[in-house]
């Protein structure tokens, strides 16, 4: 059974999947299998369970955060839906456990449509433009939040 206190979701959204292939030049050659297998293999030093999830779908991407509601934390790239979606930005702010928003690119170096996330003002951390090395900061970010509110 796992120890929910000492969990955290890894939540990747709509087309990172397609990691590894999808635009190089924007976000990598790195694969989500390699990306999980890192963050799992950290999560492991650090003490917590790491628990992956990838989802193409808005609603199950809000699943996925309430049944982590009660998790050390959740470590998520939301993709797209960062720009619009009203409803994951309720989910996160809905949850008791700190969320931290991770995004590979650095957004603000991209397309204006980008330079807005509905879901970082909810978020109890925010990393962008550090490629895949993000989602590790993204944990060590979100496990330090965990103490502090568990403090």
């Amino acid at each position: 059974m796992t120890d929910t206190a000492r969990t955290v979701l890894l939540l990747n959204g709509p087309n990172l999947n397609l990691l590894g292939t999808r635009d190089p030049a924007q976000y990598g050659t790195t694969t989500l299998a390699e990306v999980e297998r890192r963050v799992v293999a950290l999560g492991g030093e650090l003490g917590v369970e790491v628990v992956c999830a990838q989802t193409n779908s808005e609603g199950g991407m809000v699943d996925r955060i309430h049944a982590a509601r009660h998790f050390a934390g959740v470590v998520m790239n939301p993709g797209a839906y960062a720009h619009y979606s009203i409803a994951l930005r309720d989910a996160v702010d809905a949850v008791e456990a700190p969320v931290v928003e991770v995004h590979i690119s650095n957004v603000y170096a991209r397309e204006e449509f980008r330079h807005t996330s509905v879901t970082a003002p909810v978020a109890a951390g925010y990393v962008a433009g550090c490629g895949v090395l993000g989602y590790e900061l993204g944990l060590r970010a979100v496990l330090a939040r965990d103490a502090e509110r568990r403090s």
